[in-house]
């Protein structure tokens, strides 16, 4: 174990990636201590809507050292996600320091870092990893005329089921698969009418195709051509998902993959296609503004829906902490990611930050593998903090001692 003098390294946020990388340094005996601003790890996915299910499959969305059980299916429940990471945090007795939030990070005298928290908390780290998230801060776009709407105008984070909408006309913003999955879920549970508003027309892609699963072709096509990967996925696209243009939902002018590196994730359907063929949801225009309880869109239409939710994603919430350390891009998003850190800020790690098409769980698994790895050499480096014996392994994938 490393010496007594050497602070901890501290992962921010913990979620599943702040829980990997925590286990993944503790394998390579360094002692980790995860900084969580909720009362319980896995806040934001108990925030989660509640028929939400992993878009990937079981098998390829295990967090390093404990696979997720097979009793929870291939398509993994949020409740079971929830339970999964608390299994998790048990397992590997991670140090989780609840109803902590980091509010601001800082450059220490010595080189390493200051941490600023609740309570008049500061504590120093040589080491500091941030995985706050990916969906961390709900983005309610200012349209104009929102404050007059007398209905009820909420974010796709602030819902649960469809119960309170039962016989309401409803109107879904966003076509993401959050924005997808609502309208269907409103559809199923009674609403009398539901609208997905359609700035840009989505990819939409079957979760599976004959058992294969989609997660499994984007892992095998992501360092493939772009122009490749767009052509094969048009092909794919005219053989297994009925054209939707007669519906308002017209094929995307912009490649699959293209959109993919634009930070555009496809849709996979669960449902969006039937609802949409059958007019349990009718996909309108793009909202402009508000005239009270009027909803214009961006071809002239106007409607009058007693409910709007907004699926239209988050905001990283990274300026406040490290924004005035300038390691943000103009998005908002780090400048680097995994094991890779900038010149200007040694010793500090992000995780999560990115949406890839491989899936979020299968890359923060990773990430966190090479972040300890990253994290171990730097020590075994430094002659002062170097641990007897230190030396770089693999972690054993739970009860069975498979390696990964």
């Amino acid at each position: 174990m490393p010496p007594a003098a050497v602070p901890p390294v501290y992962v921010v946020g913990g979620g599943p990636g702040g829980l990997a990388t925590a286990a993944a340094l503790g394998a390579y005996g360094i002692r980790a201590v995860v900084l969580e601003k909720a009362d319980a790890v896995g806040a934001s996915w108990r925030g989660h809507y509640d028929r939400l299910r992993l878009h990937t499959t079981r098998r390829l969305s295990g967090l390093p050292g404990l696979p997720i059980p097979r009793a929870y299916g291939r398509w993994v429940a949020r409740d079971d996600v929830v339970r999964y990471l608390e299994q998790y945090a048990e397992y590997h007795q991670l140090e989780v320091a609840l109803g902590v939030e980091v509010h601001r990070l800082d450059r220490a005298a010595d080189g390493g870092w200051i941490l600023h928290a609740n309570g008049g908390r500061a504590p120093a780290a040589r080491t500091v990893v941030i995985a706050t998230g990916y969906n961390h801060t709900p983005y309610l776009p200012d349209w104009p005329g929102r404050d007059s709407y007398p209905g009820e105008l909420l974010h796709a984070g602030e819902y649960r089921n469809a119960r309170p909408y039962a016989g309401k006309d409803v109107l879904v913003v966003g076509t993401g698969n959050t924005g997808a999955e609502i309208a269907v879920d409103l559809a199923a549970g009674g609403a009398a009418r539901v609208r997905l508003a359609v700035r840009t027309a989505p990819h939409i892609v079957r979760r599976s195709t004959a058992g294969w699963p989609a997660q499994a072709t984007g892992i095998l096509v992501r360092r493939l051509p772009p122009r490749l990967v767009d052509r094969a996925a048009h092909v794919m696209r005219r053989l297994s998902v009925p054209d939707l243009s007669a519906h308002g939902l017209p094929v995307p002018d912009t490649g699959l993959y293209s959109r993919v590196l634009e930070g555009a994730i496809p849709v996979q359907d669960v449902g969006l296609i039937d609802a949409v063929r059958s007019g349990a949801v009718r996909p309108v225009a793009a909202v402009t503004s508000f005239d009270g309880g009027v909803v214009r869109l961006a071809d002239g239409d106007a409607i009058e829906p007693e409910a709007v939710i907004a699926a239209t994603g988050y905001r990283r919430g990274l300026d406040g902490l490290v924004g005035h350390l300038g390691l943000l891009d103009s998005r908002g998003r780090p400048r680097v990611h995994g094991p890779r850190t900038l010149p200007s800020a040694p010793g500090l790690y992000f995780t999560g930050y990115t949406n890839p098409i491989s899936g979020m769980f299968r890359e923060l698994a990773a990430d966190a593998r090479r972040i300890a790895r990253a994290v171990a050499t730097a020590y075994a480096r430094d002659e002062a903090a170097r641990p007897e014996g230190l030396a770089l392994r693999t972690i054993p994938d739970g009860p069975s001692g498979r390696l990964t």
